[in-house]
């Protein structure tokens, strides 16, 4: 056992330095995620910034994944998210390869696990595009890998890893607030099956503790406990958390609604306007729909859900990350569901799969039903992605089997070069609402001391009277699909003008999305 978990941990150096060596190609050939980009920015206002930078540091959301992006700072401003994705994938391999070790003790699923982990798109997507997902998976598999602990042995620690996991988790993606929804029936589903009883179908269970006085007061303190413990530490802390929010920005939800606070509202924007303007049809993300297109995806999940088939309270566990995704649908009815929503069922999937493995004893078949549909998820997963709704799927999927330059940044790199070498001294009025990708890609510090931002003081008085705090203006054109988030665009320039005849304003640099204009008083 002591000589397999080294070879699991040699694995698992291996396949970081893996993903870090293909993240860094990528990133040579042009890719960047918006939200990496996202996360650049932010990190070099808070590195090299002047001005109040303690609310771009506690306020940027989601929090985990921008902490994570900044730790790596150090070693690669503009990599650090790649690095930070590529480590949590290999993390997120070694929990469950440890698993494979403690539960199925079986070579072969380590071996699937590892085909998954090397070729699955979707899995390399997580791991080279700087994205949060890696962590999004890393904490749902703790989430619900100490829910099938406390099933199995009992015991209420469990659950309490399964709160603290479910924190981190909404802390990564805060749309995961959602999923305990689904866990309030549950957890009475749990309780009843707990209760020492000769009768074993739950509906019984049920009427036999309800009629009982002693075992319905059993009942309902025991599920009270449990739902103290699973969601009173979510909710206290989202509650501090949107406090913290309220008293620096003086809005509850500013880490959610605000493009200067998290890159999804721009990305939900795109999402939209992709959908309002499309030319070319698409399956519609319909309710039962989306269940039909992750059993595609993820084939494994019905051998996860044909092994749990005797224990009902298990089933329901599994089938609520379905229950939440249709949530989401509904909810956010004009965005598209991302990879990461997909990826969660490979992760739940191979969890359950190892879990009740050694069960079974047909070993041979579950081995070779496993490999294949291992195998024919890989190939489904690429698929998904190079039909993606999403256009930054596509576009990963495009740049990592073409191996060809990602032309999709170059305008933004152009202009952040152009800015970088104005003279010292010079003065930009940008809003990084939608220009963070610029602020990302200007060369050093100096770049970025020449930006006036949102977050310095004078942002607001520099938009009023421009010729007294700048000598230049970033605007966004009509043509740019998110101007509509910032006063910086196309109906800048005649307000300004009515309030100030004497200011002219000569365009010095022009591409598609954006007009950099000099400032004459």
């Amino acid at each position: 056992m002591r000589n397999q978990s080294k070879y699991l941990l040699l694995i698992t150096i291996l396949l970081a330095v893996y993903y870090l060596v293909l993240g860094i190609y990528l990133n040579g050939l042009g890719y960047f995620s918006q939200e990496a980009m996202f996360y650049v920015e932010k990190t070099m206002i808070v590195l090299h910034g002047s001005g109040n930078r303690l609310k771009v540091m506690g306020l940027t959301a989601p929090m985990l994944p921008f902490y994570m992006s900044f730790i790596f700072s150090s070693i690669s401003t503009i990599l650090a998210p790649v690095i930070a994705s590529a480590l949590c994938t290999a993390i997120l391999f070694f929990l469950i390869g440890r698993a494979v070790l403690n539960r199925a003790k079986d070579d072969v699923y380590l071996f699937v696990l590892l085909i998954i982990f090397i070729l699955h798109p979707g899995i390399l997507y997580a791991a080279c595009s700087g994205k949060s997902i890696a962590l999004v998976l890393v904490f749902f598999f703790m989430f619900f890998f100490n829910l099938l602990k406390f099933y199995r042995s009992n015991t209420t620690f469990h659950v309490s890893l399964a709160s603290i996991s479910l924190v981190l988790l909404i802390f990564c993606d805060y749309k995961f607030i959602w999923l305990t929804l689904f866990f309030i029936p549950l957890v009475l589903s749990i309780t009843v099956k707990s209760l020492n009883l000769g009768e074993q179908e739950s509906i019984f269970r049920l009427f036999i503790s309800f009629n009982n006085p002693s075992l319905r007061r059993k009942l309902v303190n025991k599920t009270f406990a449990l739902y103290i413990i699973l969601f009173v530490l979510p909710l206290a802390c989202i509650i501090c958390y949107k406090l913290l929010n309220l008293t620096h920005a003086q809005d509850l939800n500013y880490f959610s609604e605000s493009p200067y606070a998290t890159w999804t509202v721009l990305s939900d924007k795109l999402s939209f306007a992709q959908l309002s303007t499309g030319t070319v049809y698409q399956i519609p993300e319909t309710s039962i729909l989306i269940s039909a297109r992750v059993l595609l995806f993820c084939p494994l999940i019905l051998v996860a859900i044909f092994l749990f088939k005797n224990s009902m309270y298990q089933v329901l566990t599994i089938l609520t990350p379905f229950a939440f995704i249709e949530f989401l649908h509904i909810k956010y009815d004009k965005v598209f569901l991302v990879q990461e929503y997909y990826l969660i069922f490979v992760v739940l999937a191979l969890l359950c799969i190892l879990y009740k493995a050694q069960t079974i004893k047909n070993q041979t078949v579950l081995k070779a039903l496993v490999a294949l549909l291992a195998l024919v998820q890989v190939y489904t997963g690429y698929i998904f992605m190079k039909n993606s709704s999403i256009a930054e799927e596509q576009n990963f999927i495009t740049v990592l089997f073409n191996r060809a330059a990602d032309t999709h940044q170059d305008e933004n790199k152009d202009l952040a070069d152009y800015i970088s070498k104005l003279p010292d001294g010079t003065r930009v009025l940008a809003d990084d609402a939608i220009a963070f990708p610029i602020v990302a890609l200007t060369k050093d510090k100096d770049g970025l001391q020449k930006l006036t931002l949102p977050y310095q003081s004078q942002f607001l008085s520099a938009i009023e009277a421009p010729d007294k705090y700048d000598d230049y203006i970033l605007l966004a054109t009509e043509k740019n699909e998110v101007s509509g988030f910032t006063q910086l665009n196309n109906r800048y320039v005649p307000v300004i003008k009515k309030s100030n005849s004497a200011l002219k304003l000569h365009r010095v640099y022009e591409t598609h999305d954006w007009i950099l204009y000099k400032v004459y008083d």
